[in-house]
């Protein structure tokens, strides 16, 4: 049984995951499909809520003075929509006739993402505590809670996309990724962008209030509280009034499920599957520490995360459109071409990003700010990584489409770009890890036996109430990102001569025996 899932790719700074983008068909009018289209929107609007809250967490915490070890521990709550395939068969498969396919999973997957909301709502400020708190955060209760969040959120996007296959028409169906990307881009901006911007006392004194104040007018409580809400509220609404049409074809059993993995089992014993799922695992080690670890230290520099947040917003818009514009030079025949070209600009990018992040504290203004010309740079370097990186993701979803057994499409799929997403989360995971025992720091200014390391928020208080400052000796961050840039490098030097081997196999050795 094929899953009806599609491939989807990671949304940029936040650890959550985008979509490809089909074209809409050339139809005489929506008609009865509006309100639906209108339905599926908002659906994904809330389910980019949380992703945009998810990806706004490293970024909350690294003011709590949390390690980077600890950062890479909350880390994992990115993981779910990478391994998502682990359960998707049963979702595809299991329901209750007399409830529907995909209402038998969306609604008590929605009900629990609601009350998980409001559960975290009501404990997440005891979890965060005080900023210069000994204790530091409950870097593993939000860890907890949030990773099963995001298996919820993950659950519910393999039935909304299942249901929307069925629930427009034939001529509309393409606006079904419509409805994705431009549903979870508003969610994630929202989630991510605005919640920080009114969460920032700073923007609000300076934008918004007439009278100055120590807090933000929205805090990651209030937010979780109000979207909860909207889930139980959303859900309640689909189980009364929402009926889903009925599906053709026999109630999917035990058997069928078996019968799915077994596919997928049948498709990774392929010899040149193997080798490209380790082309595709290995692939975004040279980007692990430039891009999954810059935007946190610009944070520690002192630059503004709802700054770094907003600047995402016309990227994000500019995004809409660049798939359409790479898609000229992408085709099943060269689309690895196209990785192995983009590959070393994107490297060098993040040499740039490195270099950003050096240069933030040098220009630093009096009063704390940065200068125009410091946002321009990063918003310049930020718009060239954004090409290099969909031109990277484009020839892998054009390959996929070239190399996947149209028999078990959906699944074939599936497989590969779960394989491909595994590749971008663990080397973050591995960078934030590791990056603190790269990293040499102690308390300056001050006598004592005892040595501070600095790395922890125990021991950069402890240094502070013994009149010491904590400093950088040796930053990791620096050491990491020519290390895997020159891994990079070394990758593609490697790999060149494997990648287009592999672009030129015939097409029956991606097959299936049937």
């Amino acid at each position: 049984m094929a899953l009806r899932e599609r491939i989807k790719p990671k949304q940029p700074g936040d650890g959550s995951e985008l979509k490809e983008t089909e074209s809409k068909p050339k139809s005489a009018g929506l008609g009865a499909d509006r309100p639906k289209i209108l339905f599926l929107f908002f659906l994904y609007l809330i389910q980019g809520i949380i992703l945009g809250i998810c990806s706004s967490l490293p970024l909350i915490l690294k003011e709590y003075n949390v390690s980077y070890k600890g950062l890479a521990t909350l880390s994992l709550i990115g993981w779910p929509f990478s391994v998502k395939l682990l359960w998707a068969p049963v979702v595809d498969a299991i329901y209750i006739p007399n409830i529907g396919r995909r209402k038998s999973w969306l609604v008590p997957t929605q009900y629990l993402i609601g009350v998980l909301m409001l559960v975290i709502a009501w404990s997440v400020d005891d979890w965060l505590g005080e900023k210069k708190s000994k204790i530091g955060p409950n870097l593993m209760a939000i860890t907890f809670t949030f990773f099963w969040l995001k298996v919820l959120v993950a659950t519910q996007d393999i039935a909304v996309d299942g249901w929307a296959l069925t629930m427009l028409s034939k001529r509309n169906v393409g606006y079904q990724s419509t409805c994705n990307t431009m549903g979870q881009r508003a969610g994630v901006f929202l989630g991510n962008a605005v919640f920080l911007a009114l969460q920032s006392a700073n923007f609000c004194n300076r934008y918004i209030r007439s009278q100055p104040s120590d807090t933000g007018i929205l805090t990651l409580s209030s937010l979780l509280f109000f979207w909860g809400c909207v889930f139980v509220v959303t859900t309640t609404f689909v189980l009364i009034f929402i009926h889903e049409r009925n599906e053709s074809g026999e109630l999917g059993s035990i058997e069928g499920v078996l019968g799915t993995y077994t596919q997928l089992l049948r498709i990774f014993k392929l010899r040149k599957i193997q080798e490209y799922a380790f082309l595709c695992i290995t692939v975004k080690v040279g980007f692990a520490a430039a891009e999954g670890i810059s935007v946190l230290k610009l944070v520690e520099a002192g630059v503004p995360k709802e700054n770094i947040s907003l600047l995402q917003v016309p990227l994000q818009m500019f995004a809409l459109v660049l798939p359409l514009l790479i898609a000229k030079f992408t085709t099943p025949i060269n689309s690895l071409d196209v990785m192995l070209k983009s590959m070393p600009y994107r490297l060098m990018i993040g040499l740039i990003f490195m270099l950003i992040v050096w240069w933030a504290p040098s220009v630093r203004l009096n009063d704390g700010e940065f200068p125009y010309y410091f946002y321009t740079a990063l918003f310049l370097s930020q718009t060239i990584h954004l090409i290099t990186v969909t031109a990277m993701f484009s020839s892998f979803v054009t390959f996929h489409i070239k190399i996947s057994d149209p028999l078990i499409g959906g699944t074939y799929l599936t497989l590969l770009s779960t394989v491909l997403n595994l590749g971008s989360q663990w080397p973050t995971t591995v960078a934030l890890y590791s990056l603190d025992f790269l990293t040499f720091t102690s308390c300056h200014g001050v006598t004592s036996d005892r040595r501070y390391n600095c790395l922890d928020v125990n021991d950069v208080n402890a240094c502070l109430e013994i009149g010491g400052t904590c400093k950088t000796d040796i930053d990791g961050f620096y050491i990491e990102c020519i290390i895997c840039t020159l891994i990079g490098f070394v990758w593609l030097r490697i790999m060149s001569a494997k990648i287009r081997h592999l672009q030129n196999v015939h097409v029956s050795k991606w097959r299936v025996s049937h």
